[in-house]
């Protein structure tokens, strides 16, 4: 039981410390006069995937590489799932799609399919980590140069608030970093003490926690009817877990891990995309319907998981 609060209270820190990281960078964000789409896409998101980023890491380094590996498709999961159904709740009229989204989404899904295909033999190299993360950078690259020149007016802050907000961002990634470090710790101990696969904790409930700081930002942009920052934030914080942070893990550790991962989370991560997409395409709005409909797709994603690795 203290192995699980432990991991409860290390998991509470990446989250709140993820959420100043967010609120302190998009300040700085909106003080380059870049649009709502791309602040969401490439700096919020940005931020969003370093509670996923360290605990990765943290777990490479511990020599448990798959244990990050399941945490970041297990978390991409939720976050086109259960993550996106709860903000079509909070929307109320569901969630209008903006154009920009629909026009990426055939390299959304490319992107999310490179991480299969260049793991499908259960192994992942420095070349195949670094093929990964020049696909992930060049695609961020590609987006920043397609909506740059879609200024917002600057956000004059005074120069002792910039400051501020420079030092709260650097003591925030200090906790993040701190609490990715006790996550790992925690979750392989409460696995090992209830007896189960180590991966799956790492999957739903490690993956699954992750997604808050996305989630608790998307929901402050909904209310604010500000659809495309949230969609911004979710999407690019999946692309950059499938691609630069599974390639950084792979440059810094190359490893083999089960084949499941693939075939199963992987392929669910992929799936997931595909009728998130279908849905996003059928009438340039997600409803309540089609939440309930994601919502079911991550319970029956977390049932097979479990029988797999419990």
């Amino acid at each position: 039981m203290s192995n699980l609060l432990f991991l409860v209270a290390a998991l509470f820190l990446v989250i709140k410390s993820a959420d100043y990281a967010i609120k302190y960078s998009t300040n700085f964000a909106h003080a380059l006069r870049l649009p709502r789409y791309v602040v969401g896409f490439l700096i919020v998101a940005v931020i969003s995937i370093l509670p996923e980023t360290f605990i990765s890491i943290n777990s490479s380094l511990q020599g448990i590489p798959e244990f990050g590996l399941g945490l970041l498709f297990g978390s991409n999961v939720a976050d086109l799932t259960i993550v996106f159904a709860i903000i079509i709740f909070a929307a109320g009229s569901g969630i209008k799609v903006g154009s920009k989204v629909l026009e990426n989404s055939t390299w959304y899904l490319l992107l999310l399919a490179l991480p299969i295909l260049v793991g499908f033999d259960g192994y992942y190299s420095r070349i195949e980590g670094a093929f990964l993360v020049a696909a992930g950078l060049f695609f961020y690259y590609w987006v920043y140069k397609r909506n740059h020149h879609e200024s917002l007016p600057r956000a004059e802050r005074p120069q002792q608030h910039r400051s501020r907000d420079f030092l709260y961002l650097v003591l925030s990634m200090a906790a993040l970093l701190l609490g990715a470090h006790l996550t790992v710790d925690y979750g392989i101990a409460f696995a090992e003490s209830i007896h189960i696969n180590p991966v799956l904790i790492g999957m739903l409930v490690v993956g699954l926690g992750t997604t808050l700081p996305e989630l608790l930002f998307a929901l402050r942009a909904v209310r604010q009817k500000k659809d495309d920052l949230a969609m911004g934030d979710i999407l690019g914080t999946v692309i950059s877990d499938a691609t630069i942070v599974v390639g950084i893990i792979a440059l810094l550790y190359p490893f083999h891990f089960p084949q499941q991962i693939i075939y199963i989370t992987a392929a669910f991560m992929l799936f997931s995309a595909l009728v998130l997409f279908d849905f996003m395409r059928s009438r340039k709005i997600l409803t309540k319907k089609e939440g309930v409909l994601l919502l079911l797709l991550y319970i029956v994603f977390v049932v097979v998981e479990y029988m797999v690795n419990g």
